[in-house]
């Protein structure tokens, strides 16, 4: 090698004959500080030393921070072959279950049909946007001014060209909680809980009782949330049965839902609250008394008491993903040596 020293740039060289063969090709690895060569022998026993000539050349200086004598190699080969047996008992412990690759099959199956729901949706509802682009005008009305809106023709079917998917995913959705309480998966019951039924709320109650609210702008967005969101969340599920993880989906999967989210929960509180004078005016799902309380349950009342709980539950789920967004994307912990 040729290098800078004491004496200026010198050609530097050394020659050791081994006390028994070695491999040919030693594995050669430079760094800044140094050149570490890894010489293998070809059989695996203890030298009694390391050159042919009983004196060791002056250059030569054992590195004891990785120096193992007999006894402490053997040591070390007890430690393992005692940890694999631990290791072999503890395993033996826990019982197997016979049903494991039958569950992953149906988490599989379950993740990739969703996913294949919601990528419909998602590319219908797109390419419908590009291709009705030219939308109607809508005038508001104000009390000193006349406004103009024009919005794709898009944005006023939505409902009756997603609704039968729309159904079905969130229909098959509900299987999620039970996956939940029958420890099928590992996630929090309460979070799935809250994102289900909180979605099927708007979907079934207030845009599937009300052909009023079917034909509202609201709808385009309130289904086009939804489905950006669980167009990854459903693959990154479908690899993790499996054992594998891409860190562009992994990203994706604990970033897109944090403007999605919030934008999801005000679009749907936007929706019930534009759904609520049709309620009033049509008294549907109000729920009369028997006398002598003669009391009526207003259900636009319901509605007033839902919202509060939309904004908290909003509140539950961004605090639970956030979380499992610094877990899987945060700095990781250096294990103490």
């Amino acid at each position: 090698a040729q290098g800078h020293g004491a004496k200026g740039d010198n050609i530097y060289e050394f020659e050791i004959e081994f006390l028994e063969p070695v491999e040919p090709k030693p594995v050669c690895r430079m760094t800044q500080r140094q050149l570490n060569i890894t010489v293998q022998k070809k059989e695996s026993n203890w030298w009694e030393r390391l050159t042919k000539q009983e004196k060791r050349p002056l250059f030569l200086a054992p590195d004891f921070d990785r120096w193992l004598d007999e006894s402490d190699a053997e040591m070390e080969l007890k430690e393992k072959e005692e940890e694999k047996i631990n290791k072999m008992k503890i395993e033996s412990r826990v019982p197997k279950d016979p049903f494991k690759h039958l569950k992953k099959g149906y988490l599989i199956m379950y993740n990739l049909v969703q996913f294949l729901g919601f990528s419909w949706i998602f590319v219908n509802m797109t390419v419908r946007l590009f291709i009705l682009g030219k939308g109607n005008m809508e005038i508001h009305l104000f009390p000193k001014m006349i406004g103009f809106l024009c919005l794709p023709d898009s944005f006023y079917d939505t409902f009756h060209t997603i609704s039968d998917m729309m159904y079905f995913c969130q229909t098959l959705a509900l299987m999620e909680i039970m996956n939940s309480l029958i420890g099928l998966v590992r996630s929090p019951l309460i979070p799935s809980v809250v994102q289900v039924f909180g979605r099927n709320f708007v979907l079934f109650v207030i845009l599937g009782s009300l052909e009023e609210m079917q034909s509202k702008p609201v709808v385009f967005f309130i289904f086009y949330f939804w489905s950006i969101s669980d167009l990854f969340r459903y693959p990154y599920y479908m690899l993790s049965c499996i054992g594998i993880e891409w860190k562009p989906l992994t990203w994706l999967r604990y970033t897109v839902w944090i403007p999605l989210y919030p934008l999801g929960g005000l679009a749907e509180a936007v929706c019930i609250v534009q759904s609520i004078p049709i309620f009033s005016e049509t008294g549907k799902f109000s729920l009369g008394l028997p006398n002598p309380l003669n009391v009526t349950i207003q259900f636009p009342f319901v509605l007033q008491i839902y919202l509060i709980a939309l904004f908290l539950g909003v509140f539950v789920n961004f605090r639970h993903l956030y979380k499992q967004r610094k877990q899987h994307l945060g700095p990781k912990k250096r294990k103490m040596k």
